[in-house]
């Protein structure tokens, strides 16, 4: 295993700067300055179906940031040995999720909009797709 050994509890909720104006509000986010990597890739997850979820993975090497940026959802964490929900649904916090961790995204509200900005470019090489495949990954 070529990867540090990380738990749910090293995923953490980081605020976000909201600088308020009263035509509304913006909030920056910097690679490096206000999230701990540089961003390669951002992507967004949008009109996902009542009922349906996303994720079902994890990754070996990649951080990623998700935000809410729009509605709510929750994620599920999962390290192998510990579990635990996160609810996103304010546009000025962000989840960060460290490599070795298996996410599950759920109950999503309508017109959700789930904003991720990761750490790499896509690599399939780094997805534990297989949830056994993870266990022997991390474990």
């Amino acid at each position: 295993m070529d990867m540090e050994r990380n738990s749910v509890f090293d995923c953490v909720i980081l605020p976000l700067n909201k600088i308020h104006n009263r035509a509304g509000n913006i909030t920056i986010i910097e690679g490096e300055k206000s999230i701990p990597f540089e961003v390669k890739r951002i992507y967004y997850l949008y009109d996902i179906p009542g009922g349906e979820n996303r994720g079902g993975h994890a990754h070996k090497q990649l951080h990623q940031l998700m935000v809410a940026a729009s509605g709510s959802f929750d994620v599920m964490l999962d390290d192998g040995n510990n579990k635990k929900i996160v609810t996103l649904n304010r546009p000025d916090y962000g989840l960060l999720i460290v490599p070795g961790i298996w996410r599950e995204l759920m109950e999503f509200s309508s017109g959700a909009i789930c904003l991720v900005l990761a750490s790499e470019k896509y690599n399939i090489n780094d997805y534990l797709r297989d949830y056994e495949q993870f266990l022997n990954y991390v474990i």
